[in-house]
């Protein structure tokens, strides 16, 4: 193993830690297709060292004021922000993505998110106390759950960290979090922030552990006795497996999976808009998002018109090396999904025509070219199965009962969006579609107060807002003698 590369740790009880046997994994730069990193191959001993400190931290954070949970959550922030060019380094090196666009596009909305849960920590609510049955008094309690083990994906390894810890803190909960395998960095450096700040508040060092592995690991995680919540943000294979596994001992469960968001595009829409739109929704972080705009079903009236301005706007989309600030996306995050995405587009059915792209950019790292994909039907395997990549698929409906079957007509339920002019259609259609998000005129946007999760195979349970903050929490009634 080359002795230059870049060693990370796991972080346990607040000191940074090698895995008990010495295992490691290497961590790829995708940009260039080389490692340049390691990271620990946690197995048993890891997790139960790091289930412990989670265990042992929990009654003092269960019990800390929210105010006392509010202030530490606040500094984290602050903390993060004063350190930004440095956790940047590590996202954007673990991920291949534009720098300066991470710099506008995530980190803000990050930290924005992180302060959000800080002040949820303040607002739990119930229903008012009251005299339900004569002679008695009853009122609510909202409660932390306990130790989560959470599991974090690859395509957005920073931000999905933090919609894992932050409500969880928040709600008075310890965290374990596993990044991916293939993007631990980042995730590492937050934990030496989130470390600094607990020791200088003198919390209990336990309440934040990151434990680096692979599906083994995770596995080892959500089996464990100690946790009372499971949480991952992955693949529809993982969050049925995990759901399986928390089942044996009746953990919670939140899931956040996959997607494969419609994007109906009726005759009376504004199309250079849509175009726009679509384009930025579709390529932002190379498709690598399960809300992302890459199924396109456009009114038979505007088809051939949008196809060809969609085409046109992706040829003019780059990709490219973090350091280029005119590269919209950068590499796909590793060799084998880079074979998942190019095999989608050898596998077209001759009915099929690639309109743009269709081809992998470059010899070193994992670039595709933005693609457009016109002339498919709904049964095909691209229309079905989420590529998770710089696809765009392009289909003609006739009529507003059309769109709706098309687009419901998927095991996924994640997110889907609405162009057109008319009012009313849209409400029609924010009722029809099946899926826990749907924009009018715009897509991919995300805010902290407004929840995000689907229905179906895209899981259960919300990330972000109030309803995601609700989601580490439980409820217990207390009724007394009056």
């Amino acid at each position: 193993m080359n002795a230059e590369l870049r060693r990370l740790r796991n972080y346990i009880d607040g000191e940074f830690r090698d895995a008990a046997d010495g295992r490691t994994t290497e961590v790829i730069d995708p940009a260039k297709g080389a490692a340049y990193a390691t990271a620990p191959l946690s197995a048993a001993a890891d997790v139960d060292a790091a289930m412990a400190a989670a265990e042992a931290a929990f009654p003092a954070w269960r019990d800390a004021t929210p105010g006392t949970r509010q202030r530490a959550i606040l500094k984290i922030a602050d903390a993060l922000e004063a350190r930004q060019d440095e956790l940047l380094a590590a996202e954007c090196e673990n991920t291949g993505k534009p720098l300066e666009l991470t710099r506008q596009e995530e980190l803000p909305m990050m930290l924005d998110q992180i302060r959000f849960f800080a002040g949820a920590a303040r607002m739990l609510e119930g229903k008012a106390a009251g005299e339900y049955m004569e002679g008695l008094t009853s009122f609510v309690r909202r409660e932390p759950v306990g130790v989560c083990a959470q599991v974090a994906p690859w395509n957005y390894p920073m931000m999905m960290a933090v919609w894992k810890f932050a409500p969880a803190l928040a709600a008075g909960n310890t965290v374990v979090l596993k990044p991916s395998d293939t993007t631990p960095a980042s995730t590492v450096f937050m934990a030496e922030v989130i470390g600094g700040v607990l020791a200088e508040l003198d919390l209990p060092r336990g309440i934040f552990n990151v434990v680096c592995g692979d599906r083994d690991t995770g596995r080892l995680m959500v089996e464990h006795s100690v946790p009372a919540m499971a949480s991952i943000t992955g693949s529809v294979r993982a969050g049925m497996e995990v759901a399986g596994s928390a089942a044996k001992d009746l953990k919670r469960v939140h899931l956040e999976l996959g997607g494969k968001a419609p994007v109906v595009v009726f005759d009376d829409a504004d199309i250079p808009a849509a175009v726009e739109g679509i384009r930025d929704g579709g390529f932002f972080n190379a498709g690598q998002d399960c809300t992302a705009a890459t199924r396109v079903l456009v009114h038979e009236n505007v088809h051939d018109e949008f196809v060809a301005a969609l085409a046109k706007a992706a040829s003019e989309v780059k990709t490219g090396d973090l350091s280029d600030e005119d590269c919209f996306y950068g590499p796909l995050n590793n060799a084998t999904h880079l074979e998942k995405v190019t095999g989608f587009i050898d596998r077209l059915p001759a009915h099929a025509k690639v309109e743009s792209g269709g081809e992998r950019v470059g010899e070193n790292g994992y670039f595709y070219a933005p693609t457009v994909v016109s002339g498919l039907r709904q049964e095909d395997e691209i229309i079905q199965n989420e590529v998770f990549g710089p696809v765009i698929t392009v289909q003609s409906f006739s009529d507003e009962e059309q769109a709706v079957k098309w687009s419901n007509d998927v095991e996924y339920a994640l997110a889907s969006s609405v162009w057109t002019k008319d009012h009313g259609r849209a409400m029609r259609m924010s009722k029809a579609l099946d899926f826990g998000c749907v924009w009018i005129n715009t897509h991919i946007p995300l805010v902290a107060e407004m929840p995000h999760g689907g229905f179906k195979k895209s899981g259960y349970g919300k990330d972000l807002s109030a309803y995601g903050f609700d989601d580490y929490t439980r409820v217990k009634h207390v009724m007394t003698a009056l």
